[in-house]
């Protein structure tokens, strides 16, 4: 209310003193512009140039206005490019999901350029581009994908490992896989891609190395580690008989090559059952049954295991009559297992004691039907001129493996 009151007697003061002024001559105001001469009265002059200066004041703001309503315009536009392209992504994710690929392709790339997160779609879309069999432009799609956002190295590398793996092009995955892993050395995900590549390249020697970064960083589960270890060192085990087998011919052949292996296991393996056994088997396979039975030997001594035992039988020591006693000494502990039974049995073979050895092959299939105590009986019966009982148990073998039924059959 008192602000008006004072716009009244402001707009009071000035028209009466306008009524005044104009009462008095001021005189004249003469304007000379060239050959133009513009003569006008004070009052009217003075009006004139109030109206000019309103008049330039008015075209400026309106010039600020028009160039901020173009900034809105912009503006405007922009967010609603952003809006379609965030509609345009949603729809190729949506199509990458249901397998459209083609379609996928085409919404990811076109919105890409506006879209909040243009690497999210050149990936997805090279992703797509993979199940179409487009290999060329998945690489080109990376490349964008990785101009596209700073920083991403890793994150399309990773993707375009995956995508070379899924294609099967191991080298080229592998060569990707060891730059990442040069500059993030303990990346999880780049550890466990290059494990899997190795495995898929049985690129043994190298996944040796890399197991114990893996193991170190619980990037798998314990059982499931132990047995891929396993895997890795019997493959170099069987690799460096290999080599001795190569070289068997050779003045200076030895098994260095595998004693030599042998003492860069994990002591873990060098306890595990299923490794020692597969050393002495290429052990005795390589000729030194009598480094393999000494091995077997001690190990049998503080652990036991029926498929040791087994190949304890199967070697030859240096001196068969103390090894079938050292054998006969176990017995006692383990009266009933069918497979010392059946060891003792070869090893009363190698010592030419026919009878003990028949004794030991009878009482072994009796504790269990063993196809091969079978066979073992079967031949030494036949050696014994007893071929009658050798052909019974042949087909008693022939006909528990058959997997027949059990059905009447004719009394001889």
């Amino acid at each position: 209310m008192i602000r008006i009151l004072l716009i009244i007697l402001v707009a009071l003061l000035l028209g009466t003193g306008l009524a005044l002024g104009l009462q008095y001559d001021l005189g004249y105001i003469r304007i000379s512009l060239g050959n133009y001469l513009i003569e006008t009265n004070f009052w009217i002059g003075l009006a004139l140039l109030v109206l000019l200066v309103a008049a330039s004041v008015l075209t400026i703001n309106l010039f600020r206005r028009l160039r901020h309503g173009t900034g809105m315009v912009a503006g405007w536009l922009a967010r609603s490019n952003e809006r379609r392209a965030r509609r345009r992504t949603t729809q190729g994710l949506l199509a990458l999901a249901e397998g459209n690929w083609p379609r996928a392709r085409k919404l990811l790339t076109s919105s890409a350029e506006h879209a909040d997160t243009p690497l999210i779609n050149y990936l997805a879309a090279a992703q797509a581009s993979f199940e179409s069999g487009d290999h060329e432009a998945v690489d080109e799609l990376l490349r964008k994908a990785f101009e596209s956002t700073p920083g991403s190295d890793m994150a399309v590398g990773i993707t375009q490992a995956q995508l070379q793996l899924a294609g099967n092009r191991l080298e080229q995955a592998l060569a990707t896989l060891v730059r990442l892993r040069k500059q993030a050395p303990h990346h999880p995900f780049v550890l466990k891609l290059l494990k899997n590549t190795y495995v898929r390249l049985e690129d043994w020697r190298e996944l040796s190395r890399l197991l114990p970064e893996i193991r170190k960083r619980n990037l798998m589960e314990s059982e499931e580690q132990g047995d891929l270890e396993r895997l890795v060192w019997q493959n170099l085990l069987q690799r460096a008989a290999d080599e001795c087998r190569r070289h068997s011919g050779e003045p200076s052949a030895s098994l260095e090559p595998l004693t030599k292996l042998w003492d860069e296991l994990p002591g873990f393996l060098r306890r595990d059952e299923h490794t020692i056994r597969e050393y002495a088997r290429l052990l005795a396979d390589l000729g030194d049954e009598a480094q393999a039975e000494t091995l077997l030997r001690k190990v049998l001594r503080n652990h036991w295991g029926d498929e040791l035992v087994n190949l304890y039988g199967r070697v030859k020591g240096l001196k068969p009559d103390e090894q079938l006693l050292v054998a006969e000494q176990w017995l006692k502990d383990r009266p009933n297992n069918a497979e010392l039974l059946l060891a003792l049995g070869r090893l009363s073979l190698r010592n030419e004691l026919w009878g003990k050895a028949r004794e030991y092959f009878e009482t072994s299939l009796r504790l269990r039907r063993s196809r091969e105590t079978m066979a073992e009986l079967s031949r030494l019966n036949a050696h014994m001129g007893e071929g009658e009982n050798s052909v019974k148990l042949l087909m008693q073998g022939l006909v528990n493996d058959s997997g027949l039924p059990d059905l009447p059959m004719p009394k001889a």
